[in-house]
């Protein structure tokens, strides 16, 4: 049976060889990128919800403020859920990197390395392990590795 080109792209897309190692990237990195998301979004966990959010992004220059928020806040929250469950994680990784780089050159990258001193040094590490993600995919234990083995045997 022959495979479209969309659905060759797709399996490409969720594909990993990558073994187990991304589950113990995924997890960790997904719960940080959630609560990140549900301070933005929801004001959970200590967080100012959008209204606050977007006040603080258009204080940097990041207009409109709400709109920014809400657009890093859908990328926190609903990327980290997609690392969570192993769905769709190179899309996911690569909206994450770009929040991170947004995060770096708009609020820390002044303020030196360090975490002590609000620096880049977290996001870079967020960074990081977004694009090993993009890189690797989601690896076994996933929707995305369920999925593309679905698409081989069609």
């Amino acid at each position: 049976m022959s495979t479209t080109p969309l659905s060759r792209t797709f399996q490409r897309l969720l594909a990993s060889d990558a073994g187990w190692g991304p589950l113990a990237v995924r997890l960790p990195i997904g719960i940080i990128f959630v609560a990140h998301g549900a301070q933005k979004l929801f004001g959970a966990f200590g967080g100012y919800g959008l209204e606050g959010t977007g006040q603080f992004m258009a204080s940097l220059g990041l207009t409109p403020g709400y709109v920014m928020a809400l657009l890093a806040g859908s990328a926190e929250f609903f990327g980290g859920l997609a690392l969570l469950l192993g769905v769709l994680v190179r899309p996911a990784a690569a909206a994450l990197a770009f929040a991170m780089l947004v995060a770096i050159f708009s609020v820390h990258i002044d303020k030196g390395l360090f975490m002590a001193n609000n620096g880049y040094e977290f996001g870079l590490a967020l960074l990081a392990a977004s694009v090993s993600l993009l890189i690797s995919g989601a690896g076994r234990l996933s929707v995305d590795a369920a999925l593309a083995a679905r698409a081989g045997a069609r």
